[in-house]
């Protein structure tokens, strides 16, 4: 499995995932024409787009796509925040599979400041990727998961030692810890699950602030026993 990691970050968050017969983008935060230039003007090798929520940063090209003849793929509460009226905008519910090209995708909830936030298990063959982005933790376990993408914008360590020093307003602090996920939780997201197949892990969304990518990286490395990227 191929994955591209686009942009990542507060400013855009964009992913290609490819098992070498069909190509999804996972989240569209950045200029349609980046993509363009991303993808080697490939926009039409793209199967669908599986869009995590409507914060800006994930869905800025979403309209474009549609234009350019790319299903994105959503919750019903974020196609409704997006107020974008295009056949190629797809609702989807939790609780079932949907077919899009050689994947299996079912999308589930997560926890956000958005109007129905969702993260994707995609599966095909006997790969199963996880992807989680912006959220305060994952309530499932996910069976067989050979690929995780995660979210780990911050730790509670450096966290509170910026809150200490002043170095982050009270608000960005509420904000941050409530709706994004620390590197505490993805430990415990993977102490819950069963790792036993687990291949690859990409850290996602790291805070410019907050984070240390080395440190998440050892750590996470530690628990899971597979390589890890800090995207």
């Amino acid at each position: 499995m191929d994955i591209q990691v686009i942009a990542s970050g507060s400013k855009g968050n964009a992913y290609r995932l490819s098992d070498g017969k069909t190509s999804l983008l996972l989240d569209a935060g950045i200029p349609f024409k980046e993509l363009q230039i991303a993808l080697n003007h490939g926009i039409s090798s793209l199967t669908g787009a599986l869009i995590s929520h409507e914060h800006k940063d994930h869905c800025k090209a979403v309209e474009k796509l549609c234009t350019a003849g790319i299903t994105c793929f959503m919750s019903p509460g974020t196609a409704e925040a997006l107020a974008i009226k295009h056949h190629r905008i797809y609702p989807m519910a939790t609780g079932r599979a949907y077919k899009i090209g050689s994947w299996a995708v079912m999308p589930f909830d997560t926890v956000h400041d958005a109007k129905q936030p969702y993260g994707f298990v995609v599966v095909a063959g006997s790969t199963t990727l996880l992807y989680a982005t912006d959220t305060e933790y994952i309530k499932y376990q996910i069976k067989d998961l050979t690929h995780v993408m995660i979210e780990c914008n911050y730790s509670e360590t450096i966290i509170k030692q910026n809150t200490d020093n002043d170095t982050i307003e009270n608000e960005r602090f509420r904000r941050t810890v409530q709706s994004h996920m620390s590197l505490e939780s993805v430990i415990e997201f993977f102490k819950a699950n069963d790792l036993s197949k687990m291949e690859k892990v990409y850290l996602l969304h790291l805070s410019n602030d907050n984070s240390d990518a080395e440190l998440f990286k050892d750590v996470v490395q530690q628990i899971t026993n597979c390589e890890v990227i800090a995207a």
